[in-house]
């Protein structure tokens, strides 16, 4: 579709300390610059300008501690959301269920082994260390994510998964604070996430499909004129 030749409204419900090109801010509520980069190129095309908790001052993090993906998407939505006073806010929690390490990973994903401090290169070494005997018939795994939305303080959630195996070592550079990107090859795929280019990914990716819903939703709600690109 061509993007018509208006220009997109102003949603005056907004809140934005800055508004270049007048347009409004959506917090994406991460720290992870990965994850953020992938969620900003899945929105793009909409009218806002994207921002991290760090952007508007906010250090602090949320405590996890839900015992699902939905349940830690809406609580890292609602401590950002709260945190910077009002801005529109789209936080998302994902993770990856293993089958030959049952209940393991799942929503802890990056707290489990080595956990979140370790950087991506030891997280990874410890987790392919931990698969290093499982056979291929074995070796598969499903990635999940929900995301939430949180605009004009109404909730919403989109969910998003994506089947695969887990290679016996990594087939392409580490993606920043990704690390799993690099040994997991979606299901009908020649190549692990992180060598697919990040059109293909988010196409088929579970936090793509998650995000791309909510991308959707945020385009009705924002009454923009703007056209998606194809």
């Amino acid at each position: 579709m061509k993007k018509e030749n208006t220009k997109p409204s102003t949603a005056k419900n907004l809140r934005s300390n800055k508004k270049p090109a007048n347009r409004p801010l959506l917090l994406i509520g991460t720290s992870n610059l990965g994850k953020f980069r992938e969620i900003k190129e899945v929105l793009r095309g909409l009218p806002l300008k994207f921002v991290m908790p760090q952007d508007l001052g906010i250090i602090d993090s949320p405590h996890e501690s839900g015992k699902t993906y939905k349940a830690n998407a809406k609580i890292k939505a609602k401590f950002y959301f709260e945190k910077s006073g009002g801005v529109n806010t789209l936080a998302e929690d994902s993770g990856i269920e293993i089958h030959a390490l049952p209940n393991a990973l799942g929503h802890k994903t990056r707290r489990w082994g080595k956990g979140e401090k370790a950087s991506d290169t030891e997280w990874l070494t410890h987790f392919l260390k931990q698969m290093e005997k499982v056979p291929e018939s074995k070796r598969t795994a499903e990635f999940k994510c929900t995301a939430a939305l949180i605009w004009n303080k109404k909730t919403y959630t989109f969910e998003g998964s994506c089947k695969g195996k887990i290679t016996h070592r990594p087939e392409a550079p580490i993606l920043k604070g990704l690390p799993l990107s690099s040994c997991f090859r979606p299901n009908g795929q020649k190549k692990v996430y992180a060598a697919l280019s990040a059109h293909a990914k988010n196409k088929l990716s579970h936090r793509g499909q998650a995000i791309s819903k909510a991308k959707l939703i945020i385009y009705s709600l924002s009454s923009s004129t703007l056209s998606f690109p194809t």
